[in-house]
């Protein structure tokens, strides 16, 4: 254990705002998971997009769960030695899958008629048990690799995951799994949730 979880774990006021956040992210991703379901069973619009009808689609699924994954570990790894910006970026990512849950609900629509679905079995196994395809915008994991982008100091590791951000959105658009405006609003709402907690911390700055 390093100096700093030594330090942050004698520290109350941490422990009782870990505590909370780990309860909260519990809950928002437990109600991710009903919320799926209900979208899933709801008809929406199509887009036309004039950028996905430039191309037909191609299978990059394995590309991109390796983009995925590869990030998240290698963050999980990063992030394990500061306990601040770890508790930061599991309440930042919570009020980013709030925010989600919100925009999905406004803006309803179905998948793009040519898509070949991103079929993640960790996903389905651990939450809905079901193909998705009508969680659109916007995009989520083009969101969480941004997310990771802005909170790690590293320059090497920034760049790493702002290069994986824009592989993995041209990816879900090259397999049509998203339209042009989910992976380009993306950055946008991450960017917005990182300051709003920022902002939060702004007296006792986590990192």
């Amino acid at each position: 254990m390093t100096i700093l979880w030594i330090e942050a774990l004698s520290d109350k006021k941490y422990r009782l705002q870990a505590v909370l956040t780990v309860i909260v992210l519990a809950g928002v991703l437990w109600s991710l998971t009903n919320f799926l379901n209900f979208i899933e069973n709801r008809q929406g619009i199509i887009l036309a997009d004039p950028l996905l009808s430039h191309f037909k689609p191609l299978n990059l699924t394995w590309l991109i769960f390796g983009l995925i994954y590869l990030s998240l570990i290698t963050a999980l790894f990063e992030l394990a030695k500061y306990p601040g910006r770890l508790m930061f970026i599991l309440q930042a990512y919570s009020l980013l899958v709030v925010i989600r849950m919100a925009a999905m609900y406004i803006i309803p629509l179905n998948p793009p008629p040519d898509m070949i679905p991103l079929n993640d079995p960790f996903v389905e196994y651990f939450g809905t048990g079901r193909l998705l395809t009508k969680d659109l915008f916007f995009s989520g994991h083009t969101a969480t690799l941004f997310l990771l982008f802005l909170t790690v100091q590293s320059k090497k590791l920034k760049i790493l995951f702002l290069t994986c951000t824009i592989a993995l959105g041209l990816s879900v658009l090259l397999q049509h799994v998203h339209y042009s405006i989910d992976v380009l609003a993306a950055p946008f709402f991450t960017y917005t949730c990182f300051h709003i907690i920022l902002f939060f911390h702004k007296k006792q700055p986590l990192f």
